[in-house]
This record gives structure tokens, C-alpha cells and sequence, in this order.
């Protein structure tokens, strides 16, 4: 192992300890009102970001800022390819990003946005576009593609699955099943919740990831018997709609099962990197439902535990 990769591990490593863990989610989760719940985050790591006047939208979208930060840091100390995976899984924050942006060009308030910093693929050039038209065509000559639409909801969905599609192009098993499982959930909902067919131009960059029978599934269960073992296990023991919560849930279990297997991995400069980026935003997941179960007066993570 280079020079490089033995000091982009330790600083993976080093940023560990910037988690709350199981124990102090659940202290979260417990407090009886958000202010008490925010209180108690701000002191932990994420108490730079945490104001005790915040919503809880807001408190847990200072979360996810506090992980985008870590990451930018991480990304720092990486030889080019942990850099290029480390901006891989930080995708997510533009997508975001860009979503936000296709609200407001469809007339709907302004939120935040993160700051992407290096990590940014086209973002500054997208957010500069002044209309719905416009910010599809600039999408379009991208390397995230046409999204099939300019509504907030068609840019969402066609960034989601060229995210993916870049993923599972990734050079480690766990990075691409995770994103396989991913899609296979992003599917259920559009299909059985949302009732929505995922229709031209998406269907290519559809049938990439999943094969070309998963567009035509009638029934959660008929989707998870379309697909490969690569990407149905985030649907194991989900046979209806109203259970894809819990797929979800057990979606975040294998992320952090995967992360602490990595980190125990020898020979494989890069798995470090990518295991704690997967347990930091874990984390993150976790505490924001945390901070939401408090907020609704207080509850137990013991259903997460449960059924991850």
C-alpha cells in the first residue's frame, strides 16, 4: 500500500469517532419534544451545525451538511482513486442539489442547498440556469443525461438512476450492490406506491441496472423474482407496498453491516475509505430518525434494531 493510501485510511478512520452510534440515537429518539432532542445533539459531533431554534427539517438537514463535510475532508486526503470513489457516493448531495433548484424554477420557495465544494459534478453551471427548460438541457449535456422530463419529480428520478448507473460501474462489490438494492426500492415506490410507470428515455438507463423485465413487475414480489441476487436482497421480506419502509430500513442495515466488514478488510487500499463513508452516512440516517421520532414526542429506535 502507497504512502497515499496509508494516510487517506487514517483519516477515514479518524473521522469514526465523529459519529453518535446506536447508543446515542437512541437517547435521541427518547427525549420527549425536539428543542430537548437538539439540546442533547448539540452535544455530540454534529453540534457545530445544531441550533436549538431549528426545525426539525432543518436540524436534520444540518445533519446531512455535517456529513457532506466529513467527506470533503476525507476527499482530501485520497490518492485519485479513493478521491474517485469518495466522489462517487457523494452524488447524492447534488442530486439533492439540483432537486431543490427544479422546485424553485417550478415556482415553489426556496430551501437550502448543500455545499458541494470539489465534490460538485456540473452543480455550480446547474444551478445557474433560470428555467425548467433549460436546467433539463444543461442536465442533458452533463455526464447525468437527459432526466426524461424538466418537472421537479422527472429530474429526480432520471438523476437517481444515472447516479446509480455510475455506481454499479464502480470498481467494489459493495458500492454497486448497493446501488442495485437501491434502484430495486426506488422502483417499488414509483410503481406500488406512487402508482407511476418509469417510461422513455429512462427505460434504457432502467433495464442497464435491473434487467428489462423490472419496468413490466405487477406486484412487489414479482419484482424481487425479476431480478438478480445483486440487487433483490434489498427487497428480501418486503411482499407489499406497505412494508417498503422496513426495506428500507434493513437497505441502511446491510450498508453499515458492509461498512464494518470493510473496514476489517486487508489488501484493498480503498475499502477503508468507502466503509466509513457507508457507516458515517448510516449514522446520519440514523440520527435523523432519531431527531423525527423525538419530535412526534418521543419513541424508540427498536423498531429500526428490529427489523435491520
Amino acid at each position: 500500500m502507497s504512502g497515499e493510501w496509508v494516510a487517506g485510511n487514517a483519516r477515514a478512520r479518524s473521522l469514526l469517532n465523529r459519529r453518535v452510534g446506536t447508543a446515542g440515537a437512541r437517547e435521541i429518539a427518547a427525549c420527549p419534544d425536539l428543542a430537548e432532542a437538539l439540546a442533547r445533539l448539540a452535544a455530540t459531533p454534529y453540534g457545530r451545525a445544531i441550533r436549538p431554534d431549528q426545525t426539525l427539517e432543518g436540524a436534520q438537514f444540518a445533519l446531512r451538511a455535517t456529513l457532506l463535510w466529513h467527506i470533503r475532508v476525507l476527499v482530501g486526503w485520497q490518492p485519485r482513486e479513493g478521491a474517485r470513489l469518495v466522489r462517487l457516493l457523494a452524488g447524492w448531495f447534488e442530486v439533492a442539489n439540483v432537486c431543490e433548484h427544479a422546485r424553485v424554477l417550478a415556482g415553489h420557495p426556496a430551501g437550502d442547498t448543500y455545499r458541494m465544494g470539489t465534490l460538485a459534478v456540473v452543480w455550480p453551471r446547474l444551478a445557474a440556469t433560470r428555467s425548467p427548460a433549460e436546467l433539463r438541457a444543461e442536465l442533458t449535456a452533463s455526464p447525468w443525461g437527459d432526466p426524461g422530463g424538466d418537472a421537479p419529480h422527472a429530474v429526480a428520478l432520471g438523476m437517481e438512476l444515472s447516479w446509480a448507473a455510475r455506481l454499479c460501474a464502480a470498481t467494489t462489490e459493495e458500492i454497486s450492490a448497493w446501488a442495485a438494492g437501491a434502484v430495486a426500492l426506488l422502483v417499488a415506490r414509483e410503481r406500488f406506491l406512487a402508482g407511476r410507470r418509469i417510461t422513455e428515455p429512462l427505460l434504457p438507463r432502467l433495464a442497464a441496472l435491473l434487467g428489462a423485465a423490472a419496468a413490466d413487475a405487477s406486484s412487489v414480489p414479482d419484482l424481487r423474482h425479476r431480478l438478480t441476487a445483486h440487487a433483490a436482497w434489498s427487497l428480501s421480506e418486503c411482499d407489499s407496498p406497505d412494508r417498503l419502509w422496513a426495506a428500507e430500513i434493513r437497505w441502511w442495515a446491510r450498508v453499515e453491516r458492509d461498512g464494518f466488514e470493510l473496514l476489517r478488510r486487508t489488501g484493498f487500499a480503498a475499502a477503508p475509505v468507502v466503509g466509513v463513508v457507508g457507516l458515517l452516512a448510516a449514522d446520519c440516517w440514523r440520527a435523523c430518525a432519531a431527531l423525527e421520532l423525538a419530535a412526534r414526542g418521543g419513541g424508540s429506535l427498536e423498531v429500526l434494531d428490529a427489523v435491520a
